[in-house]
């Protein structure tokens, strides 16, 4: 025994009743932006594990050139 398209239509029915289409159609995009949310975490987790010296070469090579550009501020005019 299964739940028929009947019982599904009028669990939706109430669903939609009790919380309105609008905050529903929030609740839905925000479970979306979740779920893109975790799909890129995991990529980006398996990016790194897959080259870790490639990443550490390039963050050391942009940290380079930051530490070059800041100045030694002049303490005697404050």
């Amino acid at each position: 025994m299964g739940i028929s398209i009947w019982q599904l239509l009028i669990v939706l029915g109430i669903v939609i009743l009790l919380f309105g289409t609008k905050k529903l159609r929030n609740i839905g995009s925000d479970l979306g932006g979740a779920i893109r949310g975790f799909k890129k975490s995991m990529n980006d987790e398996d990016n790194k594990t897959a080259e870790p010296d490639s990443l550490e070469e390039d963050s050391d090579a942009k940290s380079q050139p930051a530490q070059a550009e800041e100045k030694p501020r002049d303490k005697s005019h404050s």
